[in-house]
């Protein structure tokens, strides 16, 4: 069992300790499950991608079916196979492959 830090969370987005968010940022598991995996850092991540996927897919927010894709959304870019955050990484160079910071 890992350390225990009080206001920390071991964050699923930055793959490191960070300052937890203050309470569950919307009530239900995925949201309790937020609160206790996810920083308050981290969590600010996923406000400009909602907004990139309200406006590519002009998607209204009241509507129930809208919550449900953007709670998917969500979990898949907290916790997804490709969710951690990647310090080093670099963008690619015009015609070469990607590459990581030495």
């Amino acid at each position: 069992m890992s350390e225990t830090h009080p206001g920390m969370v071991m964050c699923a987005k930055l793959g490191r300790l960070a300052p937890a968010l203050e309470k569950p940022p919307f009530p239900g598991p995925l949201g309790q499950r937020i609160f206790e995996q996810v920083s308050a850092e981290g969590y600010e991540l996923w406000k400009p991608q909602m907004t990139i996927l309200i406006n590519h897919y002009a998607l209204n927010p009241a509507d129930p079916e809208t919550r449900i894709l953007l709670r998917q959304q969500m979990e898949e870019f907290f916790f997804g196979e490709n969710a951690q955050v990647i310090e080093e990484w670099q963008t690619p160079e015009k015609g070469g492959p990607a590459q990581q910071k030495k």
